[in-house]
């Protein structure tokens, strides 16, 4: 399959994918917000920058896009040119997250990983209600083997 715009234009494409402040990052922090969580946004000072910091529960959540980071639903197909170089990428972005979680972990901070698709209409009351479980978890030993994907 032929990828359907030229070079320039799936670049320029490619360069407005954001980074932070997503949609679906927005619709999860509105709705913790809602719930009573305060929350720190993009804690540079932390390993892969979480998403939010919950520093009273010492939780850092990722919401990380099915695709980037390869959940293997819907929203995760790789295009059709350029084949080996989005294998590439996505593997390194894997390897990367999972050096970051592990880090995290050894910090004495959970790790909760939120899929970009879990926050779709259909699915986002029972990822919210998941989501607050997670984080007021407590008394939780073994920190080293903490992430939850959701």
């Amino acid at each position: 399959m032929v990828d359907r715009v030229d070079k320039d234009t799936r670049s320029r494409i490619m360069a407005k994918v954001q980074g932070k402040n997503t949609k679906p990052e927005l619709r999860l922090r509105q709705a913790l917000f809602s719930l009573g969580f305060r929350f720190r946004l993009h804690a540079k000072h932390l390993p892969g920058t979480p998403d939010l910091t919950f520093p009273r529960y010492r939780v850092a959540l990722f919401v990380n896009g099915c695709f980037w980071h390869w959940h293997g639903c819907k929203h995760s197909r790789l295009p059709a040119s350029n084949l080996v170089y989005w294998e590439n990428k996505i593997v390194k972005n894997q390897l990367r997250d999972r050096a970051n979680y592990e880090k995290l972990l050894s910090m004495g901070w959970r790790v909760i990983v939120v899929w970009e698709c879990s926050l779709e209409k259909e699915k986002i009351n029972e990822t919210i209600r998941r989501v607050e479980e997670k984080i007021k978890c407590k008394g939780v030993q073994n920190h080293d083997k903490l992430i939850f994907l959701l």
